[in-house]
């Protein structure tokens, strides 16, 4: 497994924009899938954007689609998710998570190494 730190979280008002960054320890990311999930209270963990490192295909929910933007840095071993026109919905704590080989699924029991989340607050 790979350790997995987010950062970048925060409080945002609406329309704004924030950056996560994934940054990977114990191995390198080449080669494997690397996805952001997203879980706000009383809910369950969904789906938010993925891709084949560093960018060989990406991937994105409905809901986020022309909005947010995931990427890969191959000299940083980083994995980056650039949120903009920011929705009161989109209140969550972000998760980053990753798993070897070219697989990039949708849900969370396709990945086996996480990140602790980061809060992201969009207000009103």
């Amino acid at each position: 497994q790979v350790q997995l730190i987010e950062s970048g979280g925060g409080l945002v008002q609406a329309a704004g924009s924030l950056r996560l960054s994934c940054a990977a320890s114990g191995r390198t990311f080449y080669g494997s899938s690397v996805a952001w999930f997203r879980q706000a209270p009383g809910k369950e963990r969904e789906f938010v954007a993925a891709l084949i490192y560093p960018g060989d295909g990406t991937y994105y929910a409905n809901s986020v689609k022309g909005r947010f933007a995931v990427s890969g840095d191959n000299d940083k071993n980083t994995v980056y998710l650039q949120m903009n026109s920011l929705k009161p919905d989109d209140t969550a704590i972000y998760y980053c998570a990753a798993r070897e080989g070219r697989f990039p699924g949708r849900r969370p029991s396709s990945y086996d190494s996480w990140g602790q989340g980061t809060q992201v607050t969009v207000s009103s």
